[in-house]
């Protein structure tokens, strides 16, 4: 079932419960990429992946954030005048920032100060912390974001989980927290970094976080549970906070000398080759990576660079 672009998700949500009495979700339609893309882009490829890199001494983070979408066409590319949105970040461990455990306040902040610029009416900020939810946000610096930017932090009840069909491979029902399928607009915004069973912590397993139940469940086969939320969620963009990245004793960390410095955002509406990009900054190869190649093996994207826009902005 193709919707029209001009239906918001809450929409197409209804409509979708109205005829088939179960949930299901379908991606964004999209218009044609704008300036500067379109500049420079070699004819008939599709999608795009934008890598911001902030070489500048000093460089301002909320800046990079912003260069990186106006290279896509502009936040309000994405984000329609009146929408709620909902900004995933991955803030479930009580670390600060340069632990490169949880996602960049400033790159959050910088995300959420465009979607309002782009008319967003609401902007929630949505996790299903593993650490207490009150303690992560402070620590992390969500709970400062959303009070400078008046975003809503929206805590991790059990009264917001609801039991969904996700129809994956391995996860049927499961339960979803709500405020991630009730938005108009859904921007996944992860950390980068070291994943002890997955290899990786990227975009795709960032859903994990957007559900509830039991997380040991989701682990047994961690690259396939991770494919199959990553078919339910199809989020409108994803956003790669790699500006530090965690190289070794994920997902948790705790010392600086498992971090390095990379000063990066990977910007793509492939959620497959955002995760692509990314996995080079570990020194992988995209291909071996479990959930990648299965993601991209079930249609879900490619990770092959050669089949998009891609676009380098230098800060």
């Amino acid at each position: 079932m193709t919707l029209h672009h001009s239906i918001t998700r809450r929409q197409s949500i209804k409509r979708l419960l109205h005829l088939s009495g179960s949930l299901a979700l379908a991606g964004f339609v999209t218009g044609p990429l704008t300036k500067p893309l379109l500049a420079w882009a070699a004819a008939k490829k599709t999608g795009f992946i934008v890598e911001g890199v902030g070489e500048r001494e000093g460089y301002s983070t909320k800046e990079l954030v912003r260069k990186v979408f106006d290279s896509a066409g502009g936040m309000g590319r994405f984000v329609s005048n009146g929408d709620v949105v909902v900004v995933k970040p991955n803030i479930s461990w009580a670390r600060p920032v340069h632990l490169a455990a949880t996602t960049n306040p400033e790159v959050l902040q910088g995300v959420i100060e465009l979607c309002q610029e782009a008319g967003a009416r609401k902007v929630r900020i949505a996790d299903n912390t593993i650490d207490d939810a009150g303690f992560c946000f402070r620590v992390t610096g969500a709970e400062a974001v959303a009070r400078k930017t008046g975003a809503d932090l929206v805590y991790p009840k059990s009264s917001l989980m609801r039991e969904m069909k996700l129809r994956g491979h391995q996860l049927d029902v499961w339960p979803v927290f709500v405020p991630l399928v009730e938005a108009d607009k859904v921007i996944n915004l992860p950390v980068a970094k070291h994943h002890i069973l997955s290899s990786l912590t990227l975009g795709m397993k960032n859903w994990i976080g957007a559900v509830g139940g039991r997380r040991g469940r989701l682990h047994r086969d961690i690259h396939s549970s991770i494919v199959d939320l990553a078919q339910f969620f199809r989020p409108t963009v994803t956003l790669i906070d790699a500006t530090r990245i965690m190289t070794r004793n994920g997902p948790s960390g705790g010392s600086t000398s498992d971090v390095a410095q990379k000063n990066m955002l990977i910007l793509s509406e492939d959620p497959v080759a955002a995760d692509a990009k990314a996995s080079l900054l570990f020194g992988k190869r995209p291909q071996d990576i479990g959930f990648i190649r299965l993601a991209q093996k079930w249609g879900l994207g490619t990770y092959d660079f050669s089949k998009l826009l891609q676009q380098q902005v230098i800060l």
